[in-house]
This record gives C-alpha cells, sequence and structure tokens, in this order.
C-alpha cells in the first residue's frame, strides 16, 4: 500500500485533533469540529483550507501562450500578468481530463490543478508541449493555504495591506516577511476570500501569520476540512472533478460553456462544436429534496418510474437545513420545477430541479 504523502501543516492538523483521512494520495483533514460548525463559519466570519494538496505546474518558454491556448478550452493568450482564468483541459472527444485554473505570470502560466490529476495532467501537458516551451511539477515546493469568509479581507489587510485593491480571479506577487508569496483573490465556497502561495517550509510560519492577523483585526479565523469545504461548494453547485465531471463528460453537458471559446484551435474543439450543433443527450442540474433522505453519489434519479440519470454529489446543507444534490438528466428534464425522484435506501424520494446556486454568492468583486 502506497504511504501517503503529508503536507507541511501535518503536524498542526494533528495537535489541533483534527480527524485525519486519506485523500488523493494525501493525509489531509476532514475535520476539526464538526462539519457543519466549520462551514458555519465561512459563511458568517472566515476560515482557513490547508490545499497544499492541489497541484501546481509551471509552463514556460518562448511562445508558451500559444501552446498553453492548444490544451484548454478557455483562451490564455488574452491574460495580461496578474490575471487567471479557470479553464478546463479536454480530450480529442470533449471529455474533460481536469478544471484548472491558469495564473499569468511574467515569465510564462502557474496552473493549479486538482490533487488527484497532478500527475496525469503533468504528462498529459508534457506529450503536447513542443520546444522551447516547458512544463515543471512545482507541487512538491509549493505550499496553499486559502482563507475564505466575509472578513477575510479584514484578516488579509493585516499581511499584505495590498490585497484591499485586489480584484476577483486577479493576482499579485509579494514578499511575506522575508519569504515570496503569491496572494490571489479567488475560492471555492461562494464567498469573499484568498489563496496564498509560499514556499514548503514556510506553511506552518503563514499558518500561525493568519491566527496573528485575525487577532489583531479581533476576528474569528477557524481551521476548515475537506467535509465543510465539500458542502461550501455544492452550496454553490460548483463541480468537483471526480464526482460532477470527468472524462465521460463534457464542459457543454457540465453546464461549463462559458469556459469554452471556440474561437481558438484546441485539443476536444472539434467534438464541443460538433456536441453543440447537435445538442447534448444530458445535463448536470441541482436539486432540492423535498422529502426526507440525503442524496449522495451513484443513487439512481428517476422520472415517471423510468431511470434517467444518476446522482453525483449530494448533502444535507448547513446553511438551508435542507438536503441538495446535483445530477446529470436528459435535457428535456432540466428546466427549474421539475419533480424527479432519487432512490435513496430502496425508497423513492422527491426533489426539484432549481436554478442557480443554492445559496447566493457573496464574491467581492
Amino acid at each position: 500500500m502506497e504511504e501517503l504523502r503529508k503536507t507541511p501543516l501535518n503536524h498542526i492538523h494533528k495537535k489541533m485533533g483534527a480527524k485525519m483521512i486519506p485523500f488523493a494520495g494525501w493525509e489531509m483533514p476532514l475535520l476539526y469540529e464538526t462539519i457543519s460548525s466549520e462551514h458555519h463559519k465561512v459563511r458568517t466570519q472566515a476560515g482557513m483550507f490547508d490545499l497544499t494538496h492541489m497541484g501546481e505546474l509551471k509552463i514556460y518558454g518562448k511562445g508558451c501562450e500559444l501552446e498553453l491556448a492548444k490544451l484548454t478550452t478557455n483562451d490564455p493568450t488574452k491574460l495580461s500578468p496578474g490575471k487567471i482564468q479557470y479553464s478546463l483541459l479536454c480530450l480529442p472527444s470533449g471529455g474533460i481530463i481536469d478544471d484548472i485554473l491558469v495564473y499569468r505570470l511574467e515569465d510564462g502560466f502557474l496552473l493549479v490543478v486538482n490533487a488527484a490529476n497532478t500527475a496525469k495532467d503533468y504528462e498529459w501537458i508534457k506529450s503536447h508541449l513542443r520546444e522551447p516551451v516547458k512544463v515543471e511539477n512545482l507541487t512538491d515546493s509549493l505550499a496553499l493555504i486559502a482563507i475564505q469568509g466575509p472578513d477575510s479581507e479584514k484578516i488579509m489587510v493585516n499581511i499584505e495591506p495590498a490585497v484591499s485593491e485586489l480584484k476577483y480571479y486577479n493576482f499579485l506577487e509579494t514578499k511575506i516577511q522575508n519569504f515570496r508569496a503569491i496572494l490571489s483573490r479567488t475560492g471555492y465556497t461562494g464567498e469573499d476570500g484568498f489563496e496564498i502561495y509560499i514556499p514548503w517550509d514556510e506553511a506552518p510560519k503563514t499558518w500561525e501569520l493568519l491566527g496573528e492577523a485575525a487577532k489583531i483585526a479581533g476576528l474569528s479565523l477557524a481551521p476548515v476540512g475537506l467535509g465543510a469545504r465539500d458542502t461550501l461548494r455544492l452550496e454553490m453547485k460548483y463541480p468537483l472533478y471526480g464526482n460532477d465531471i470527468d472524462e465521460s463528460t463534457t464542459p457543454l453537458e457540465a453546464n461549463l460553456e462559458w469556459v469554452v471559446k471556440f474561437n481558438h484551435s484546441f485539443i476536444g474543439r472539434d467534438a464541443l462544436f460538433e456536441q453543440k450543433a447537435s445538442g447534448v443527450k444530458k445535463r448536470l442540474v441541482g436539486f432540492v429534496a423535498l422529502d426526507r433522505g440525503i442524496p449522495r453519489q451513484g443513487y439512481p434519479i428517476f422520472y415517471q418510474e423510468k431511470k434517467v440519470g444518476v446522482v453525483t454529489s449530494g448533502t444535507l446543507s448547513p446553511s438551508l437545513k435542507k438536503n441538495i444534490g446535483m445530477g446529470y438528466v436528459p435535457p428535456a428534464l432540466e428546466k427549474p420545477g421539475t419533480v424527479i425522484e432519487l432512490l435513496i435506501r430502496e425508497k423513492k424520494v422527491r426533489a426539484e430541479i432549481t436554478a442557480g446556486p443554492f445559496v447566493p454568492p457573496r464574491i467581492k468583486k
């Protein structure tokens, strides 16, 4: 059995009493207290996450923007330094290899990829790049800590005052004390928040600095595990790779066409263009259960006694106190208000398809 990798904050998580679990080859904190309490801290105050397990790949070399554009559905040539783009890597079939963030550096690009896909993405990108463009895997040298919640900016300005001027999906390169850092403003919770990329060995110090910055601001900052990260993203209807999107689903089916720019050539473009013309056969939707029962990944979806799809994500929403989920259904059923049935533990549970996120986002734009 392969030994789990540990982030540089592993000893801190254990000291704080976190429940640790295997995740994408890493030992990660699932929770520190309860998923619900950590969820509410992020929605009402601020929480910090150890996201060091995420992968970071740097692409550089003359013409790197054109080489990267051949691989991503969004168009990285439109980015200027300091800007970030949400994008996708696709197979020739249009299936999603990964969903990624693309940071435009002065000397290239930083791609932030899903932990379970880091090695796969690296090899796939490497096999498609032409000299002199190169890709370097920085995952072993970079740590990543995120802070999310309405109080995030009030805390972060005590570490770097310039973040108050940082716009959504932008980043800055700076120094924290004596080490280099990248600070960005994106997030996976629907709340305002920041990401802090620092050298691997500086992660414990940065974690402590965030706690001190919260004290200076007179605010609470709670550690948050993977459990609440999942409930927070699901309330926003953000897809999770491996659950809601994978190589068997396309951006059009997953309602991610907004990051597909057909005006440039990329791997998968022809298949997606053809699918756009002919129409999709399934669509990712969100739903709220009308009866008791928590939907879980893999549960069948029925409509008029016929199985029509499958649940990809589901949970009890801590904010709404309702059972919510996502899944694929035929496009004819995607209209909000449509009532479907979920088979939960051999019992049919009614659910209503809804539009947009389950909870209104409060992102500072």
